[in-house]
């Protein structure tokens, strides 16, 4: 027998084990998302939506005004569809995200990716979770836009109403009214999931003050996730106040999303497209770094791995 054929396997395959995890731990990185980021997100969507001839000027006099004029739980508006959907969102993005790393190491959990390859699964965790996050954003964000909690200025009575009224208007597929726009966003997955490796990769190779160690493997996803989420923003910013107008839009919608991109332009200018940017920067770090750890945490968790 050969020394090739008598060295052990190094190879780990993939357990039904292993691709199921990421799914349950995305449910619980979308509840993490939704207690820590919604408020900011009320916001960011208020000041991308209102743009430079709405009611705030700025994210600070939107949550002034907002928690001022409607009470502090209107910054929780819209919450109910997240609560739900967020989580059914990660669980989607966060397990077919696991599989398709699995599917580019061939179902061996011990072959490395590279930069690239981590970039393609997210791209391909952001077209797929689309189809889920299109009904629940549309929905959310038509909800956060609604000033008024009582009276005849009140359109939607809840989440059933809103997609009620958009299968109304659209048909029975009314719920992904918007589904481009939120394929084309998605699709920036690419830089959050490739940069997330970068980052993790850097941090990993740092030695902590005093100790000299290499920092742990919950700090390194904490911090890599942070950075991500940052990287993410700053690369889709635009493309997100676009689908965000579009998707608010009255029914039926004036602008196609192919000529928003221009209607921002012309109407506001280039400072149009990072209405809201300052409060969704801050909100990036906090709730995808919270959102990550325990992502990664609870995978270890269900795959049963304790070395961190």
């Amino acid at each position: 027998m050969s020394a090739a054929t008598s060295e052990p396997l190094q190879t780990q395959m993939a357990t039904v084990r292993d691709r199921m995890a990421g799914f349950g731990a995305g449910i619980a990185s979308g509840a993490t998302k939704l207690l820590v980021g919604h408020p900011f997100d009320t916001v960011k969507i208020r000041c991308q939506v209102e743009g430079g001839h709405g009611r705030f000027r700025g994210p600070v006099d939107c949550l002034v005004s907002t928690v001022r004029n409607e009470g502090p739980r209107a910054l929780y508006k819209g919450a109910s569809i997240p609560l739900i959907g967020w989580a059914a969102m990660d669980a989607v993005q966060l397990g077919s995200l696991s599989n398709y790393r699995l599917l580019l190491q061939g179902g061996d959990k011990a072959r490395q990716l590279t930069h690239m390859q981590h970039a393609l699964a997210g791209l391909g965790a952001g077209w797929t979770v689309a189809l889920v996050a299109s009904p629940v954003e549309i929905i959310k964000m038509r909800l956060q836009m609604q000033y008024a909690s009582s009276g005849p200025e009140r359109r939607y009575r809840g989440p059933i109403d809103v997609g009620r009224s958009l299968m109304r208007t659209y048909g029975p597929l009314g719920l992904w009214h918007g589904l481009p726009a939120t394929l084309t966003q998605r699709s920036f997955f690419f830089f959050l999931w490739g940069s997330y490796d970068v980052y993790s990769q850097w941090l990993r190779g740092l030695r902590m003050p005093y100790s000299g160690a290499p920092p742990s493997e919950k700090l390194v996803n904490f911090v890599a996730g942070g950075m991500a989420a940052n990287t993410f923003w700053t690369f889709c910013y635009p493309v997100d106040v676009v689908k965000n107008r579009y998707m608010t839009q009255p029914d039926p919608s004036p602008i196609p999303f192919r000529r928003m991109f221009a209607h921002v332009l012309r109407t506001e200018g280039p400072k149009g497209f990072f209405r809201g940017f300052v409060p969704s920067f801050i909100r990036s770090f906090p709730t995808n770094a919270s959102a990550i750890f325990v992502w990664e945490s609870t995978m270890r968790v269900l795959r049963g791995d304790t070395r961190h």
